[in-house]
């Protein structure tokens, strides 16, 4: 049995449509290949079509579009594209995008803790589970504003436990992701997500990666700039203890290294005209200054086994979907490595054509250059947290947004 392409048929369906519909509106037959402006049909009578369209099919095109297709064939080729990308989203398919570290502050997520009893006890769970490996409550060191939140061996726990909880409230609701990603130290919440990791696996390879690195010098940090990869690498060509760290968006590019290095560099980019700023972090995260980390790191983690990720999982260590089990060699691999951020984000769009990206930490970071990257056509872009003064109603605009929770309509999911 012959099958015809999906698409095909769909064009053949309207091809048929369009054609009798034209026909009677010209009185007379009219071929596939004839152009609309020898149909005789005049402004009015093109919206008429339209109209006709909108009633039978919804909403595929503008009117303008009428004017743009200028064979029966073509516009009902368009129509049949449009028909394809519209069924496509009308099921929700959400991506979690998960944070990195820097997007700590003191009492994040408090509102939430406060008002929503699924995140509380999502937190609550988490830091007991983190406990051992602390040596104190990760939930009283967050809701005590203690600025000592702020050192790497606390901040990365502190992170996963806010992210992996915002996770859970939403999976609790239903939410049920086609695909995660992380940004650096995100990606362990996003791999626990995706099953690759247990809970409690990712908590010990968290704290124990928080504690390695606390122990380097403090006189490393990252320089987020608005120049693209070409220009940062030339600007600091001449610093041997500068590299890039992150590639997150065309012309947000982050250099990491030991802060002299880092000073010299954001002269020579305001020189250039291009501005730059030092994040609140106080190691060169996902450079070579890294090195020292990896030995110790990777013995915890071998001691773990290699899980393939049972949701897909778009690494930024590489740019792609990662299709092999995750496991120590990539957890080591990926301290010292840039944040190919960009590109895991750009090829997640285009191969999976997500409705939403939600991100997920304590205040949006990642929204803005997620909005740069899909662009006008691209899926609707959320934030669980936008910051200190976000609460419970903010979740539940998310979860209106997504059709889940108690008043969703239908399950969401993929």
């Amino acid at each position: 049995m012959n099958h015809v392409p999906h698409d095909e048929r769909h064009e053949r369906e309207f091809l048929t449509w369009l054609t009798r519909r034209i026909s009677d509106y010209a009185r007379r037959e009219v071929g596939q290949e004839t152009l609309l402006v020898e149909c005789g049909l005049d402004s009015v009578a093109l919206l008429s079509l339209y109209g006709d369209i909108e009633a039978e099919f919804g909403s595929l095109i503008d009117p303008q579009d009428m004017w743009v297709y200028p064979t029966v064939r073509e516009l009902a080729g368009h129509l049949a594209v449009r028909r394809v990308r519209v069924k496509r989203r009308e099921r929700i398919r959400v991506v979690f995008v998960f944070v990195g570290q820097g997007s700590q502050y003191p009492g994040m997520a408090e509102g939430l803790y406060r008002h929503s009893t699924s995140y509380r006890l999502g937190l609550t769970w988490v830091d007991e589970v983190l406990r051992p490996y602390l040596g104190r409550s990760v939930a009283d060191l967050i809701l005590s504003q203690d600025p000592g939140i702020d050192r790497t061996s606390l901040s990365q726990p502190a992170l996963f436990a806010v992210e992996y909880a915002l996770a859970r409230t939403l999976l609790d609701a239903g939410v049920r992701p086609v695909a995660v990603l992380g940004h650096g130290l995100g990606e362990f919440a996003a791999a626990t997500v995706a099953e690759a990791l247990t809970p409690g696996h990712a908590a010990r390879l968290v704290a124990m990666r928080g504690a390695f690195m606390q122990r380097l010098p403090t006189n490393g940090g990252m320089l987020a700039t608005c120049a693209d990869p070409y220009e940062a690498a030339e600007v600091s060509a001449s610093e041997p203890g500068v590299s890039i760290g992150a590639i997150n968006a065309a012309r947000a590019t982050v250099l990491s290294g030991d802060l002299d290095g880092l000073a010299r560099v954001s002269d020579r980019l305001a020189d250039a005209g291009i501005s730059s700023r030092l994040l609140p972090v106080g190691h060169a995260f996902h450079s070579p200054r890294m090195e020292a980390v990896v030995p110790g790191f990777t013995a915890v983690a071998g001691r773990f086994p290699d899980v393939l990720p049972r949701v897909p999982f778009y690494s930024t260590v590489y740019g792609r979907e990662l299709a092999e089990p995750l496991g120590a060699a990539y957890w080591a691999r990926q301290i010292t490595s840039p944040v190919r951020f960009a590109e895991a984000v750009r090829r997640m769009l285009a191969q999976l054509d997500p409705t939403h990206v939600v991100e997920i930490g304590p205040k949006a970071v990642l929204t803005p250059l997620l909005r740069r990257i899909g662009g006008a056509d691209g899926p609707r872009c959320l934030a669980v947290c936008h910051g200190p003064e976000s609460n419970a109603v903010d979740l539940a605009g998310v979860l209106s947004a997504l059709n889940a929770g108690p008043l969703a309509e239908d399950p969401p999911g993929p």
